[in-house]
């Protein structure tokens, strides 16, 4: 199948519009939307930018030559810089792009390693220690776990514990394979210490793990550990990785708890503040079903302050009410024009008739002089003035009339009849 795939060229998205079907806005192929491995295009396909840093950037493919990396960290990512706290945030195409091809496995990702290379699933089993540092998972799970100092500052673990289809910096870790994918989720030993794994990180970030279905709480040291975790902001990009993590290894349903109870905590209990702009940027986008995504943006929506520097919800209606203004003035404007035509075009039919009745009031003119003011009170003209329309009763108005319609009839008929028109 990967084969027959090979040759699909996927356009790659350039806005953030193209990246987020979240409110159903963009044009990302419906197959590829259902939950993990539901991809038709092909799931573990080569990306475009294999390499990224180690947990830093929670396997986001890096970009040539990386100067977005520490732009993020300090912005979108981390959200800890005090000088963007005042600007109203915008939405980074980088982090979007990102987590588009995360949520569709990876377009144009090809496995690139034999399918019984399987660091991975040999070191969950416990055959292989994790490098460089050459320690095996059930020492991580049994001694390393309570040690905060060493889970915060060794950064080659993360990507052995929580393995991505995308290459980090750390290259002694392998990325993942489909086939790995598979024989990973069939491997009940692999599957019980990669749950151990994530409540020890958990735990670490001040959570506990409540039940089988993934939902989570306060552990009991949660005011110290979320203290660590409002300041030391690298530890976003690990949860960013664990998300996706959870997801490829059959754990998609556990994304949904966890970042309700991030953005909860961020935003109404304000105990981890610095956290929400990785939440709304990165973790809620980790989840592929759309609708759990707009269940969670709706929550931080109705939470968020400012709210008008809240940009993750639907399509603003200024934009749609602004392109029905101008439908709605293009009708007006050819209704006007449409009278004017219709005005103008009246005009001229008033003219061209009256211009026919002249013609024919001078030829009875030319014949009987004597019937003209019977002929005009009958049939007034309608280019007539109202003085000139009325009935004309009195025998001054009648002798007047004479005495004007003899002298057009000797003067210049034809020009003084077209002046009294106008």
């Amino acid at each position: 199948m990967g084969n027959l795939l090979g040759g699909v060229s996927f356009r790659e998205p350039t806005t953030v519009e193209d990246c987020d079907s979240t409110w159903q806005t963009d044009s990302e192929p419906e197959p590829e939307e259902p939950g993990p491995g539901g991809s038709s295009e092909g799931p573990g396909q080569e990306p475009e930018q294999p390499a990224q840093p180690p947990e830093r950037a929670g396997g986001r493919p890096r970009s040539s030559p990386a100067p977005d990396e520490d732009a993020e960290a300090a912005g979108a990512e981390q959200g800890g810089d005090s000088t963007e706290a005042t600007a109203k945030p915008k939405r980074s195409f980088y982090a979007a792009r990102d987590l588009y091809k995360y949520r569709h496995q990876y377009p144009n990702f090809k496995d690139i390693r034999y399918q019984n290379d399987l660091s991975n699933l040999r070191f969950y089993k416990n055959k292989i220690p994790f490098k460089p540092d050459g320690v095996y998972i059930e020492e991580v799970l049994n001694k390393w776990k309570g040690d905060y100092e060493k889970l915060e500052h060794n950064h080659t673990y993360i990507q052995w514990l929580f393995p991505l289809r995308e290459q980090g910096l750390n290259f002694y870790a392998k990325e993942l394979t489909t086939y790995e994918i598979e024989e990973f989720k069939k491997t009940k030993e692999a599957i019980r210490r990669f749950l151990l794994a994530y409540k020890m990180m958990l735990e670490f970030f001040g959570i506990k793990l409540t039940d089988k279905t993934g939902n989570v709480a306060r552990a009991v040291n949660w005011q110290e550990r979320f203290q660590h975790l409002n300041e030391s902001q690298h530890n976003y990009l690990r949860i960013t990785r664990i998300l996706k993590s959870l997801g490829e290894l059959g754990y998609e349903s556990f994304k949904s708890p966890l970042v309700k109870f991030i953005l909860h905590e961020a935003l109404v209990e304000n105990t981890i503040p610095n956290i929400k702009q990785s939440a709304l940027e990165y973790f809620v986008y980790t989840i592929r079903d759309r609708r759990e995504r707009r269940k969670l943006l709706r929550f931080a929506q109705k939470h968020y302050t400012p709210s008008e520097n809240f940009i993750w919800g639907p399509p603003r209606k200024e934009q749609s009410e602004g392109s029905k203004a101008q439908k709605m003035s293009s009708p007006l404007a050819s209704s006007h024009n449409s009278q004017t035509s219709m005005h103008k075009k009246a005009k001229d039919s008033k003219n061209s008739s009256s211009a026919v009745h002249l013609n024919s009031k001078t030829a009875e003119e030319k014949k009987v002089a004597p019937k003209e003011p019977v002929e005009e009170t009958d049939r007034p003209s309608p280019e007539l003035s109202n003085e000139a329309a009325k009935p004309r009763n009195t025998e001054k108005d009648s002798n007047a009339e004479n005495v004007n319609s003899q002298s057009e009839k000797t003067e210049r008929p034809r020009h003084n009849l077209s002046e009294f028109m106008e």
